[in-house]
């Protein structure tokens, strides 16, 4: 790297100012972005999100039939699926994770926030360092009791308990003849790690 340009760098950093949640909003209402735009909004700034592949659709949708499998088979039920939905976890920062376990009684007239969320889920082919550092950072700061990482190229997930201030306390690799339960709902019978992977 050129050092005579660090400099010019540091000052343009000074220079940035974050975006609020309510101002990616109105990004999107003025149509600067479009529902074609993947992208989410981490610590102020808009993420372009990595392309969808085949091995990465076909994990979401083995999650959301095991979820649902398990969520909607009894009355009530004691939790709500949401996939690729926006969390609202502070005023700079609203990720899209894959899928989302919601208490079943949170608010429908608002985006989601930290305490109506039991598990995230991020499938990761190409993005594994990202979810596994960045991602987890912001969701164990906000709370998020529970984060898992489908780690599809090792065929694991990595499961995060016990959110911190800088990361969750607890987190454990689970490889395919594990069995997954999900720590908010002890009832909800377990998930098997080769049917995720």
């Amino acid at each position: 790297m050129d050092t005579t340009l660090l400099p010019d760098l540091l000052t343009l950093a000074s220079r940035e100012r974050p975006f609020t949640v309510d101002e990616y909003h109105r990004l999107a209402e003025a149509g600067v972005l479009t529902h074609d735009d993947r992208v989410e909004l981490l610590d102020g700034r808009i993420i372009t999100m990595s392309p969808i592949g085949s091995a990465h659709l076909h994990c979401v949708n083995r999650l959301i039939d095991l979820f649902a499998e398990r969520l909607y088979a009894v009355s009530p039920r004691p939790a709500r699926l949401s996939v690729q939905n926006p969390i609202r976890l502070n005023p700079h920062s609203e990720p899209e994770p894959d899928v989302a376990l919601l208490r079943s009684d949170a608010p429908q007239d608002r985006t989601p926030i930290p305490e109506d969320v039991l598990l995230v889920v991020e499938v990761a082919d190409s993005t594994l360092t990202y979810d596994r550092t960045v991602k987890q950072k912001h969701y164990a700061a906000a709370g998020i009791p529970e984060y898992w990482v489908v780690d599809l190229n090792a065929a694991t997930v990595i499961v995060h308990r016990q959110p911190q201030a800088d990361g969750y306390g607890s987190v454990v690799t689970h490889h395919t003849e594990a069995l997954l339960t999900i720590a908010a709902l002890p009832d909800v019978p377990a998930i098997p790690v080769e049917q995720i992977v």
